[in-house]
C-alpha cells in the first residue's frame, strides 16, 4: 500500500505516492527525475548515493523514501548556482581533474561540501578523513583532496594555486 509523502528537495516540496520499501535514492532517481545521485553498491559503502538530509551527509540507499517524509535533501543538483549553472566546488573539481569516470564525483562533492559547511578551513588530513568513506577507483584521490582545499581557499578570498 502507497503511502503519500512530501520532501523538499534542493528547496523545492516534492510530493509522491510510494511504496514503503522504496529507497530514497529511488525515489530521487526514478519518481523526481534527478539523476545525479548515482547508485552503487547499494550497500551504503562506496558513497555514490550520498545526498544532504537535513543538512546532514547520508547514504541515500540505505534510507526508506517514507523516513525522509517532512525533511530537506539536498541532491548534487542543489550544490549548483542554478539551472545550468556549476557551483565553485564543481568548478574546482573540474579545474583540478578531480573526476575521472564521474561515478564517484556526486558523493565526493557532497562530501567536500558538507566538510567546508562545518569547518571553511579544512587542512589536508581533515580533507582525506571528510572523503575516506567515498571509494573511487579512478583517481586516487589526490585531485579531489586538491580540488577541496582550492574551493576552501577561494572562499577565504585566496587564490588556491
Amino acid at each position: 500500500m502507497n503511502r503519500d509523502i512530501a520532501v523538499t528537495v534542493n528547496g523545492e516540496v516534492r510530493r509522491a505516492s510510494v511504496m514503503p520499501r522504496m529507497t530514497l535514492v529511488d525515489l530521487l532517481r526514478d519518481v523526481l527525475g534527478l539523476t545525479g545521485t548515482h547508485i552503487g553498491c547499494e550497500h551504503g559503502v562506496c558513497g555514490a548515493c550520498s545526498i544532504l538530509l537535513d543538512g546532514v551527509p547520508v547514504r541515500s540507499c540505505l534510507i526508506f523514501a517514507v523516513q525522509a517524509d517532512g525533511h530537506e535533501v539536498t541532491t548534487v543538483e542543489g550544490l549548483a548556482d542554478g539551472p545550468g549553472e556549476i557551483g565553485d566546488l564543481q568548478d574546482a573539481f573540474w579545474e583540478c581533474h578531480a573526476m575521472q569516470c564521474g561515478y564517484c564525483t556526486p558523493g565526493m562533492l557532497i562530501a567536500g561540501h558538507a566538510l567546508l559547511e562545518e569547518n571553511p578551513e579544512p587542512a589536508t588530513d581533515e580533507i582525506r578523513e571528510a572523503i575516506s568513506g567515498n571509494l573511487c577507483r579512478c583517481t586516487g584521490y589526490t585531485q579531489i583532496v586538491e580540488a577541496i582545499a582550492l574551493c576552501a581557499a577561494r572562499r577565504n578570498g585566496e587564490d588556491g594555486r
